[in-house]
């Protein structure tokens, strides 16, 4: 619950962030849909370890038409970018599906949509932290903590709204 109420709050925040950071415009609005997608999908990843093709895809399509009819001059862009990095990873999908799931794949396919060129940052942000966190375990719970399992897609979103906020589309 309290979990849940903190995960609301920070996407609420986040929303409000992005009419502070980009002006009561278009882009805007795309960041502040971009960013409250993102918050509901973290708390259903860490909560049951799924990022559902219902929110996922869908949410993919609303942000991509959105940003091409915001910049229509940067359309190879943002679907250029949303095919590289879900390309990326269902490269790392096909080699260890152990390790990455294919809602990972999709989430990544959102995160180029919404942030054109600066996926690679947020991608580079998501893998570090999640590493990060992944030496923290084992470094306090031994070598059985690399068979744990880690929800992924909340530092994929920690990734893209950090790049979002300091540089993004």
């Amino acid at each position: 619950m309290i979990r849940r109420t903190a995960l609301g709050l920070t996407g609420a925040g986040l929303v409000a962030a992005s009419f502070a950071r980009f002006g009561l415009s278009w882009r805007a609005l795309v960041a502040a849909f971009f960013v409250a997608v993102l918050a509901l999908l973290t708390e259903i990843d860490i909560d049951r370890r799924i990022l559902p093709n219902r929110i996922v895809l869908p949410a993919t399509a609303v942000v991509l038409v959105a940003r091409i009819a915001i910049s229509p001059g940067r359309a190879a862009e943002w679907a250029g970018a949303a095919l590289a990095a879900s390309g990326f990873f269902l490269l790392a999908h096909l080699v260890s599906p152990q390790g990455m799931g294919m809602g990972d794949v999709k989430l990544a396919l959102l995160l180029g949509a919404g942030l054109g060129r600066y996926v690679a940052v947020a991608l580079v942000i998501g893998l570090v932290a999640a590493a990060t966190v992944g030496i923290v375990l084992i470094v306090r719970e031994g070598r059985g903590a690399r068979k744990k399992a880690i929800a992924f897609g909340p530092f994929l979103a920690l990734g893209a709204v950090v790049a979002l906020f300091l540089g993004g589309p």
